[in-house]
């Protein structure tokens, strides 16, 4: 079996602890590495395999996931040749660890909240769904994928000074335009993953997996 997709990443793989799991893309933010989430993924669902990878691009030694030009400025062309990377890798985890393809939801922050939006928009089929604290816009017009049967949980602070609330509307406006089912929740803070949010994105994932299992995604 081939693992070249695999091996383009350093990676965290920890199996499922019930058959038939999810698969939980953790995909950390701007400074993080493969262990930053799992703790978050072990809560969100103790039962998923968790999949962890570091992003590659290097910002004064912080890991992230593609370049920008300057906060909130995204390097566009990095930031596609990236997530195409990443969906390869993807790819290729899924073969290596015989995951189930229908089973793959994202879990980002910040940084890697926002290549998930990304995958999402440029690799429409790779997940099933996605949760997302703290994103922002990364494509000003990006292309009209089918997203239906998408499931989106996505999460903002009313006072987040990075990814700012209009970022976060704007960005469910995508989603929804392109059949995803977004469902939109707000926190009264800044640029971190509230107590209550966390609850209720876990609530939205066991939704989510009873969905998946009972009519799981081809």
């Amino acid at each position: 079996m081939s693992t070249s997709g695999v091996e383009a990443f350093t990676h965290r793989f920890i199996p499922p602890r019930t058959p038939g799991a999810l698969t939980l893309l953790l995909l950390h933010g701007t400074g993080g590495d493969e262990n930053d989430l799992l703790q978050l993924g072990h809560a969100l669902d103790p039962q998923a395999a968790l999949l962890s990878p570091r992003g590659q691009v290097s910002e004064r030694g912080a890991n992230r996931w593609f370049r920008r030009l300057a906060e909130g400025v995204f390097d566009t062309d990095d930031l596609l040749a990236r997530t195409d990377q990443l969906a390869a890798f993807i790819t290729g985890a899924v073969e290596h660890y015989r995951l189930g393809a229908s089973r793959l939801v994202a879990v980002g922050f910040s940084n890697g909240a926002n290549i998930a939006a990304t995958l999402l928009l440029r690799h429409p089929r790779l997940l099933r769904g996605a949760v997302l604290f703290a994103p922002m816009v990364t494509l000003n017009d990006p292309p009209m994928a089918d997203l239906s049967g998408i499931g989106v949980f996505l999460a903002a602070g009313r006072d987040d000074p990075i990814a700012r609330p209009e970022q976060a509307e704007r960005l469910a406006e995508q989603l929804i335009e392109r059949g995803a089912a977004v469902e939109l929740r707000w926190h009264p803070g800044g640029h971190g993953i509230d107590a209550h949010i966390l609850a209720q994105a876990t609530a939205w994932l066991g939704k989510l997996r009873a969905a998946t299992g009972s009519a799981p995604l081809p």
